[in-house]
């Protein structure tokens, strides 16, 4: 979680994309450019330890707008499925919420 939090920070979506499940990732994984992360508050973490295979992390995570408007702000809250995946863990999707 907090790599794939750094990668949004550095615009790395080569990283967002290796560590996205195939079965639910986009084609782009760049992260939209105009948006500077700020913040992330880890808030629960279900299993996700040495011998499971399944892990929810639930997080928030604050950004501004860095486009030609006015700026804005907010944050991005959700619990996130991740799996182990040829042993390393990989986003698979938001909780429906």
């Amino acid at each position: 979680m907090r790599s794939r939090y750094s990668a949004y920070v550095l615009g790395s979506g080569d990283h967002l994309f290796r560590t996205w499940h195939p079965r639910t990732r986009t084609d782009d994984a760049d992260p939209d450019d105009r948006v500077r992360w700020e913040g992330l508050e880890v808030l629960d973490v279900v299993a996700g330890g040495a011998d499971d295979t399944e892990g929810v992390v639930e997080f928030r995570a604050r950004w501004v707008s860095r486009d030609d408007g006015p700026v804005r702000r907010g944050e991005l809250h959700e619990r996130s499925l991740f799996t182990r995946r040829a042993g390393r863990w990989v986003y698979v999707e938001a909780e429906p919420g």
